[in-house]
């Protein structure tokens, strides 16, 4: 029996944080990022998913969060 493939949604938005700001995140004083998304929706999505994009001045880009349809984290990138 095949299982029926799950659908996926993506979100697209900027972000702009500054490494202090990061720094809350990574200490556990904050453990969730929400941002408007390009499509119009508010996403909010795990900080640790921002981890391997951590650069000396924070996390500053353009990113794609891809979810499946129960709304489970399934990718971050930057593009």
């Amino acid at each position: 029996m095949r299982e029926k493939p799950l659908s996926v949604q993506y979100f697209h938005f900027s972000l702009g944080i500054s490494r202090d700001e990061y720094l809350r995140y990574y200490n556990g004083a904050a453990s969730t990022v929400v941002v408007m998304s390009q499509e119009g929706r508010t996403v909010r999505f795990p900080a640790s998913a921002l981890r391997p994009f951590v650069l000396h001045d924070g996390v500053r880009g353009r990113f794609r969060l891809t979810v499946n349809s129960q709304f489970k984290l399934l990718s971050l990138e930057r593009l």
